[in-house]
């Protein structure tokens, strides 16, 4: 029996508007960012003053009062319901902070903020593919790109601009999602440079380098940019625009590869084992940085997690100390080094491993341990003067470490 998945899905255009609409939403975002900062002020002078912890319900009546008073009855010209929603999306900033899960709340910035407001079902009109906001008479002009679920009602929406100066608006709606169809494949993914990544099949998927190509382009427009100077406000704000558009190519390309690959490797495979790689650890190094941060490996992460959420499969992700490049597969003895730049090695037991293909195999061995065993991975332990495993163990079930109780 095929059970459907129900969840909140984003659907996200662009949509072009009039020079009316365009002054009401820069006026919201303003109003947004104004209010989103005096509500974080507010809470913060607070709590070092009085030890007093501020919420919602409170900064919602400071909002009250702030459109009473003459400096800030501005405020009262856009709709109120982005407004109380930036509040409501401070408390949420504020509730990750006091568990751990995030940093502190920052101020919003007016050159380098992201421009948005979202809208509740109060404040927004759908109807046959027509969607109007408040404060305007006419409904925007959406590029319907692809269509909405049947019988769509959308629960927020939010509008946006980005540096580029392009307009978008995201519909979150309720979707129901088919889980594809069951299959016994599995695969293991090494992520790399050259090649994206590396399937246990022996695959190599070339690294497509968005920013590599672009970067003449991107190089020249910076330069152009820093010579206009700071007072040069229209020439500096087209130039920034141009540098803007050069980097939303970029990002815009390599998203849609990473879609296409993710929803190839979940749709063919029930298991998807990959590595939990520290990619803020990893950009330390500043002779790579760039390239990792082309490759977007925790973008490919993401991806990967919620489509094999919607579509019931399953993802394993093994340990980022599983020495899964140095293991031998053929009969588990793990090298005590291996520089990256030693893309083929020879074991002692006489097999000639690719890195790459090596590693794939290897974190597709101890995926399918883990999911069968319900264990973790765990690298093995080295001896500092052979490099071999300290406990012997079966060939097969080396790869994926000692499984916990």
């Amino acid at each position: 029996m095929t059970t459907h998945a129900h969840v909140k899905r984003a659907f996200k255009f662009r949509f072009y508007p009039t020079d009316a609409q365009a002054a009401e939403l820069s006026r919201t975002f303003g109003c947004v960012r104004k209010v989103y900062n005096l509500a974080l002020e507010a809470r913060t002078a607070a709590w070092y003053r009085r030890r007093e912890r501020v919420n919602y319900n409170a900064t919602s009546s400071m909002l009250t009062a702030w459109k009473k008073t003459e400096e800030l009855a501005y405020l009262s010209e856009v709709s109120s319901v982005p407004l109380q929603q930036c509040l409501r999306h401070l408390q949420e900033a504020f509730t990750g902070f006091f568990e751990g899960r995030a940093k502190y709340p920052r101020f919003k910035s007016r050159k380098k903020s992201r421009r948005s407001a979202e809208y509740t079902s109060s404040a927004f009109r759908y109807r046959d593919g027509r969607l109007t906001l408040a404060k305007m008479r006419e409904p925007l002009d959406i590029v319907w790109s692809r269509p909405l679920p049947e019988s769509a009602q959308p629960s927020t929406v939010t509008v946006s601009q980005d540096a580029a100066g392009r307009w978008f608006v995201s519909l979150l709606c309720d979707d129901t999602i088919t889980p594809a169809p069951a299959t016994t494949a599995a695969v293991g993914i090494d992520a790399g440079i050259n090649s994206l990544v590396t399937l246990s099949t022996g695959e190599k998927i070339t690294n497509p380098r968005h920013e590599r190509h672009d970067r003449a382009r991107l190089s020249r427009a910076q330069w152009e940019l820093s010579r206009k100077a700071e007072g040069d406000g229209a020439n500096r704000a087209k130039a920034r625009r141009k540098v803007a558009r050069i980097h939303a190519r970029i990002a815009d390309r390599r998203r849609d590869f990473l879609h296409k690959l993710t929803t190839r490797l979940v749709r063919e495979n029930q298991t998807v084992v990959i590595e939990d790689l520290t990619v803020r650890n990893l950009v330390k190094n500043h002779t790579l940085a760039r390239a990792i941060s082309d490759a977007a490996w925790r973008e490919l992460r993401m991806m990967l997690e919620y489509k094999c959420a919607w579509y019931g499969r399953e993802l394993v992700v093994i340990d980022r100390w599983f020495p899964s490049s140095k293991l031998c597969g053929n009969c588990g003895m793990v090298r005590a080094k291996l520089p990256l730049n030693v893309r083929e090695w020879t074991c002692e037991c006489g097999m000639v491993h690719d890195r790459d293909a090596n590693a794939a195999k290897n974190i597709l061995a101890a995926g399918l341990a883990v999911s069968a065993c319900g264990g973790g991975v765990r690298p093995q332990r080295e001896s500092s003067r052979t490099g071999r495993s300290s406990v012997k163990q079966e060939p097969q079930r080396a790869t994926a470490g000692t499984p916990r109780p």
